[in-house]
């Protein structure tokens, strides 16, 4: 379990996750109007309207958006289960504890800033002890 949390730290931190998760979600809702992605990019490609390589461009971005956010709502929930196990905050490449403020600014952060910045750069990341 990583100590460097207080209770009153993991207690802000999960709300924030479960903020976030239900944030994202309704944002995904909205964007989707309550369909499933599948009927949501066929009324797309559907639309009236003589364009169509517009709307398989529309089409394109519409899925990369719920891609995106799909991807952000599975992060979150990983990083709540983990804060729910008690490994959450430490860096999975190298073992350190993920500073509180990282933390609240990307409550999913799976690394430390180092990390994390190695492994934009495509360096090869540290060996975890």
């Amino acid at each position: 379990m990583s100590h460097h949390l207080n209770p009153e730290q993991r207690e802000q931190l999960e709300s924030l996750l479960r903020t976030r998760i239900a944030a994202v979600r309704q944002q995904l809702d909205a964007h989707q109007e309550g369909r499933t992605r599948a009927e949501h990019a066929r009324d797309v490609l559907l639309q009236d309207g003589d364009d169509a390589p517009q709307r398989d461009a529309d089409r394109e971005v519409d899925m990369a958006l719920t891609d995106l956010d799909t991807a952000e709502i599975a992060a979150l929930q990983q990083a709540l289960q983990r804060l729910q196990a008690g490994t959450y905050g430490r860096c999975h490449d190298c073992g350190t504890d993920i500073p509180h403020a990282r933390l609240m600014l990307e409550p999913q952060a799976l690394r430390c800033v180092t990390c994390e910045a190695t492994r934009e750069r495509g360096a090869p990341a540290h060996s975890r002890l």
